[in-house]
Order: structure tokens, then sequence, then C-alpha cells
């Protein structure tokens, strides 16, 4: 970390002698973050705890005493980042830029390493923009819950940074965006784990075609994504005399996911909401993912079926200098369209059947610094799959609370 900082201090010390070539302009920014939190129970949260999503179920061991209802809590700042937005000379009409942002949020075995979030560049036309690198997913979108927690109101707000090719066409208060995605750092679940290879045997990048509506203080919009997964490419079965055989197989799990939202601005205040009906969109931090609906007896070969998720969030934010949050998010296993041949299912949360949470946070604000502190009741109803339709039945509620403080210093 010490050769980074010196790295970007160097390239920091250099950029007033490259800015003044021509039509060459740069401007660093980041922000140093600390997070401390604490939970009343174990949790599914990625990155170390910091991101988090949502309780674990009860682990009751011998004596019945549930394992994870065990507290926890840290602090970190690994999530302190680093970014710097380039504008270059025209290509022919176009305006070129560019933007490379890192944060710390790489892990190896023992310790946090620079990580790539956004590395892209754009030419922009009068009335149309091409992207061409990694930057946010489409549906993680232009609206987005103002909170104080990393996770950002996932699993309710898609998060996801992907490589990408995006055309986006303005006229008057209209625009229409179009994306090809293919993953890299966040990734779909089969029967691998979590792997891009599934996307990258399809051959199929995920698909996004959305439109958004602009008018003062009004923004909403909607969208619909396609993601086409090969989750395996052979089968070993067992034959009738013991022996195993191998199969090369074509299997395919296509499916569709559509969303739409809403935000009003005001001086002092603010309102949004999204709301979506999502399949497999494990990958990008919601619950989701897939089963399997029938085997071929001979070759092992599989076909699936998505399981689908109604997901929505609302946000209210009040103020400028003293600040207050509200959040709230809600997602309902809606099950699947065909029945299960198998109890063998990837994604993430798949044996949740609601998950409901709530954000309160106050902070204060200045142009440089915001302090503030979060509590975040959340919500799991856990229980049983049935496979004829893949809803969940017989379910106990388990829950978690946490609280977090949060400081940061922007430049």
């Amino acid at each position: 970390m010490k050769k980074t900082l010196i790295l970007w201090a160097a390239l920091a010390c250099t950029c007033p002698g490259i800015s003044q070539k021509k039509n060459f302009s740069y401007q660093f920014y980041g922000f140093v973050r600390g997070d401390l939190f604490y939970n009343t129970r174990a949790n599914q949260a990625p990155v170390d705890g910091n991101f988090y999503l949502y309780p674990l179920d009860h682990d009751y061991d011998s004596r019945g005493e549930d394992i994870n209802a065990t507290p926890n809590g840290s602090f970190y700042t690994f999530t302190t980042r680093l970014g710097i937005d380039m504008q270059g000379p025209k290509i022919g009409k176009a305006k070129s830029s560019a933007k490379v942002e890192v944060d710390f949020g790489g892990f190896s075995a023992s310790t946090t390493m620079l990580r790539i979030r956004q590395a892209y560049v754009a030419l922009d036309w009068e009335c149309t923009r091409l992207l061409i690198g990694q930057t946010w997913h489409p549906l993680f979108g232009s609206v987005v819950p103002d909170v104080l927690n990393l996770s950002t109101g996932a699993p309710f707000q898609p998060f996801n940074r992907e490589p990408q090719i995006a055309f986006t066409w303005r006229t008057g208060r209209f625009s229409l965006t179009a994306s090809a995605l293919w993953q890299l750092q966040y990734m779909s679940s089969g029967p691998e784990g979590a792997s891009e290879n599934y996307l990258k045997n399809s051959c199929v990048p995920e698909l996004f075609l959305g439109a958004d509506y602009r008018q003062e203080r009004w923004l909403a919009g909607a969208g619909v994504h396609l993601i086409s997964l090969k989750p395996r490419t052979s089968s070993t079965v067992i034959d009738a005399s013991g022996n195993e055989q191998r199969f090369k197989v074509n299997e395919r799990m296509t499916t569709f996911s559509c969303e739409a939202h809403l935000q009003y601005q005001a001086p002092a205040w603010r309102f949004a909401a999204k709301t979506l009906l999502a399949s497999c969109l494990d990958h990008t931090a919601l619950l989701g993912g897939y089963g399997i609906s029938r085997i071929d007896p001979v070759t092992g070969e599989q076909e699936y079926t998505p399981m689908r998720h109604s997901t929505s969030w609302v946000n209210l934010t009040v103020g400028t200098r003293w600040k207050g949050h509200l959040y709230a998010g809600y997602t309902k296993n809606l099950g699947c369209s065909k029945a299960l041949v198998s109890e063998e299912k990837y994604g993430m949360g798949l044996d949740i059947d609601q998950l409901c949470s709530f954000n309160l946070a106050f902070s204060y604000n200045l142009p440089h610094w915001q302090i503030g502190v979060e509590y975040v009741p959340t919500t799991a109803w856990y229980g049983d799959t049935n496979p004829a339709n893949g809803r969940i039945i017989n379910t106990h509620s388990v829950t978690n609370h946490r609280i977090l403080g949060l400081v940061m210093y922007y430049f």
C-alpha cells in the first residue's frame, strides 16, 4: 500500500505539467473513509463484513444454541478511494474522456490490495455517447439510495460494476441506453460456485435496454435486462454397470428482468424509489438464482428454471448540512415457473421467502466532510423450498440489528 500511495503522489505532482498539454485536462478526486460497525448476529456480508446484506439463518449446536446468534463488529478503512477524470482532444466532432478509479477492496489471503472500480473511455457527440470499459451496471442506474452503509441499499438495490460497451442517445428530455456487459468482479452462481465462466461459455453478453425522462426536478425511467448462462459443458453419470461416464452437454439458462425507477430532487430534500422483477441477478447483490427442472437419464444433461424475486425500495433524505436518511427495502421470493427435480440450487438467499430492512441515519455534512451514524434492523424469513413451484414454505424469522459509524474526508 505504501508503494501505491507514493505512486499516486508522484502522479499528482507531475499532473500540473502534464495538464498543460494542448486539449488535455485532469481532475483528481477521492476520499478517505472509515467504517465502524456492530452486528447482533452473523450475516451474509462480503468484503470482510463491510458489505452488509442480510442475517444468516439459525445454526443450532448439540445443545440447541444458535451459533449464528453471536455479535460481531470491526473498523475498516479499505474502501478509501482514488480516481482521476480526464478530458482529451476531440476526435472528429466527438469529445473524448476517460476515467480510472480504484480502492483497496481487493482481498488476498492476509491483506487488502488495490482494485479497479472503474476504467473506461468515452466519446460524446451532441446527442449520443459511446462508453467502452468498466463502470456501473445499468441496473445500478442513476437513481440510487442515499444511505451510509457501503452496500448502498443492497440486496434491494442492484450493486455491480462490469466491463461493457454502452451506447446512449439523447433527445430533449428523453434518453435511451443500450448496453452489452461481461462479468469480472461480480459473477453469477453455478455448479462451480461463483464464476465468470457461465457467461463466458455462453458467448452471449448480458444485454440491457433502458429509457429515462428528465424534467427539472423529476427523473423517471425503466429498463429490461437479459442474461444467458451456460452452467456446464460436460456431465458425469454412473451407468447401470457402475461405471463412470462423461458426456459433452449443451446447457443454457436464459431469463429476463425488468426495473422502474423514480426520483424527485428538491433543494432541501430528495425522494427516490425503485422496483424490480428480478431473475438470476445474484451477481448484482440481489437475492436470486436458478434450479434444475429436468435431468436427462442417459447423459445427465440438465435444464434449468430461474427463480423470480420482486424487490423494491424507497428512500427519503431531508436536510443539507444536518441530514436525515430514511430507507426501506423489501424482497419477496416468487418461486419458479417449472417444478424442481433436484434440491440443488445455484444463487444467493434462495431459502429466504421474504426479506425486509429499514435504515435510519443522521449525518453532518461539510464541503469535505461527512460524519454519520446509521441503525439498520433487517429481518429474513427462512424456510423450506416447495419443489412444485420453488416457493418457500414453513417459514421462521431471523433479525439482525446493525449500527454503523461513518467518517469520510473528500478531496
